[in-house]
């Protein structure tokens, strides 16, 4: 294993633990409300705090970007891009879908990926041009070729509640166009189960970095493709993201592209 990706699982694991040890007594856990529908716990924040203590120990001049605390200001061709916990509101209801996400970009271009499951124990981890693995066997992106067949991975727009209708509309042309459509709520697990092939495809908006650097190694070292809405490998910061095997990932842009917000202005 790289050893920058070596320690990005230890960051992981340790941010684990936090969460595992709060789960079991969720009515303890101190809530914050960041916006509508966009909470924070201090869970998010003791796991983020433990991932940038293990890497900075390690490689105390890359810089940083975590959800909770924002950039760091260190100049570096190195970037670690963190989630210390996503699917927070799956979390706070003692729902056991959220994970722990941490990537490495050296000159903007992720090269490393860890994305870990507490609640299951599952460790999903890439390295550039190595491949994908869970628990150290590797993976790829599932076999089906139709649209039709597939079972589709998504997020509902939850911050901004005005996007909804449009959103209800590209729900029932994707609902219409496959076998079934999935919601499960952090967006992290929800990439490295279409790599693991546990889901064909995946598309959502409204999305950050974090949220996605990790889980988008993952999907394309599982043989998979990654992109904005209308197929463009151009997606990190874009806020919308589309992913699955080849063959389906070129049957959803079609559908997609028609609700893209890239190049809209």
């Amino acid at each position: 294993m790289h050893p920058m990706l070596n320690i990005a699982v230890k960051a992981a694991r340790r941010a684990g633990q936090i969460i595992n040890r709060a789960s079991l007594d969720l009515d303890l856990v101190q809530v914050a409300k960041k916006q509508h529908n966009d909470f924070v716990t201090e869970v998010d924040r003791a796991s983020e705090a433990a991932i940038i203590d293990t890497l900075r120990t390690a490689y105390p001049d890359h810089a940083i970007l975590a959800e909770e605390s924002g950039h760091s200001e260190n100049e570096s061709e190195y970037q670690w891009i963190i989630d210390p916990l996503d699917g927070t509101t799956n979390f706070i209801h003692g729902f056991p879908y959220y994970c722990v996400s941490i990537a490495l970009t050296h000159k903007g271009i992720v090269t490393q990926a860890v994305v870990y499951d507490p609640t299951r124990n599952d460790l999903f981890t890439a390295s550039r041009g190595r491949g994908a693995y869970l628990n150290d066997r590797r993976i790829r992106v599932g076999r089906r070729d139709r649209l039709a067949d597939s079972l589709i991975g998504t997020g509902f727009p939850f911050r901004e509640k005005d996007g909804i209708a449009r959103y209800t509309d590209l729900f029932a042309d994707m609902t219409r166009a496959c076998a079934g459509l999935r919601r499960p709520g952090a967006a992290a697990l929800d990439l490295a189960n279409v790599a693991a092939g546990r889901m064909d495809g995946f598309f959502e908006q409204g999305l950050s970095a974090w949220d996605v650097a990790a889980g988008a190694l993952l999907v394309t070292e599982a043989g998979g493709l990654i992109g904005n809405y209308t197929g463009d490998s151009d997606f990190l910061h874009v806020g919308e993201i589309v992913a699955g095997n080849p063959k389906v990932y070129a049957q959803m842009v079609p559908i997609l592209s028609k609700y893209t917000h890239v190049n809209a202005a």
